[in-house]
């Protein structure tokens, strides 16, 4: 990448597939954030570009690029493949652009505690800021390589929500088990199934996930 290619990336602004970072964060602030492309669509985090835009780049590039692997290395569960690129953007100072594929091991999740077996939440994009999943987008996210295929059979609550779905255009799970007066976690599984037989679309919110159809 040139450092004009960069001038026009950093032109768009933040988004749902690309983040400034003046400098690396704390290790699970950086994993937290490539937590969250590698389980969305994938994109960029560019390293040495401020909030407003402003291309500051780096002095000490090598250890930027330790933080970086250090965070991924033991923050990052299961392990998150990216790409660095360094460019050029001034004497002495440098930026680093960090191309993160969407995954194919989803979800992944940001481990607080390296030493301990346990993992932490896991993170998706919503626009331009990197939110924890709901449980039923990390379900999602464990089914999407199994999905294709499903097939399901309506009964009168699945009738009930594609009427409530005709009429308003969106419910969450909150709001269908109180219209269905069924339990939380039956209609987080209802809603799930019919989002894997691609009746339903699940969108990630900053406050709570819902559904939509998805027709």
């Amino acid at each position: 990448m040139t450092l004009r290619e960069l001038e026009q990336l950093v032109e768009l602004g933040e988004g749902i597939s690309l983040e400034f970072k003046r400098r690396v964060p704390r290790p699970e602030r950086i994993a937290k954030e490539i937590v969250a492309l590698a389980n969305t669509n994938g994109g960029r985090i560019v390293l040495g570009v401020s909030d407003d835009g402003t291309i500051e780049g780096f002095e000490n590039i090598s250890e930027q690029q330790f933080l970086l692997r250090q965070a991924t290395e033991t923050h990052c569960r299961p392990p998150v493949e990216y790409d660095t690129e360094r460019i050029v953007v001034a004497e002495l100072r440098d930026v680093i652009v960090v191309t993160v594929p969407e995954s194919d091991q989803k979800p992944h999740y940001v481990v607080p505690d390296p030493a301990s077996n346990g993992e932490g939440p896991a993170y998706v994009r919503v626009e331009e800021r990197s939110v924890e999943a709901s449980d039923e987008t990390v379900e999602r996210l464990h089914n999407q390589e199994t999905d294709g295929g499903v097939t399901f059979e309506f009964g009168e609550t699945e009738s009930l929500l594609m009427r409530y779905l005709d009429d308003y255009g969106r419910i969450t799970v909150a709001q269908f088990a109180q219209l269905a007066d069924i339990s939380p976690e039956r209609a987080s599984q209802t809603l799930l199934r019919l989002t894997r037989a691609d009746l339903l679309y699940l969108h990630n919110g900053e406050d709570d996930d819902y559904f939509t159809l998805n027709y």
